[in-house]
């Protein structure tokens, strides 16, 4: 029962963590996902932002019935700002290196905690 319970968690442990996370939502054969990772997938753990809000990927066919992310996720990669595990926020698609984190800036520093860091 406890390997049971142990396996369910694992599956569902990036949708329930707490705190601020950076969900990347992507897909198999995803070219724009691609792009990010060669852009910005090395480095994002050890920026500013990538410690504030870590990454989590999922795949899309894993959300896409999921009630908590509204309006439903359509394309990938979808970036959600999780806090607690409820969306603050949501950047859809990756337009470059360069909105990606003016966007992504935008959104975190909305957050009190965020904010606190640029000081």
């Amino acid at each position: 029962m406890l390997k049971q319970f142990i396996f369910i968690f694992g599956l569902f442990a990036p949708l329930t963590t707490s705190a601020t996370e950076l969900l990347m939502v992507t897909e198999d054969g995803c070219v724009w996902c691609e792009r990010w990772d060669d852009d910005i997938g090395d480095i994002y753990a050890k920026t500013k932002e990538g410690k504030f809000a870590p990454l989590h990927r999922i795949d899309i066919h894993k959300v896409l019935d999921d009630k908590r992310y509204q309006p439903s996720i359509v394309f990938t990669p979808t970036f959600i700002i999780l806090e607690d595990g409820v969306e603050v926020a949501r950047i859809e698609g990756y337009p470059s290196e360069d909105f990606f984190w003016q966007l992504l800036n935008q959104a975190l520093l909305k957050h009190p905690k965020y904010k606190e860091t640029e000081e």
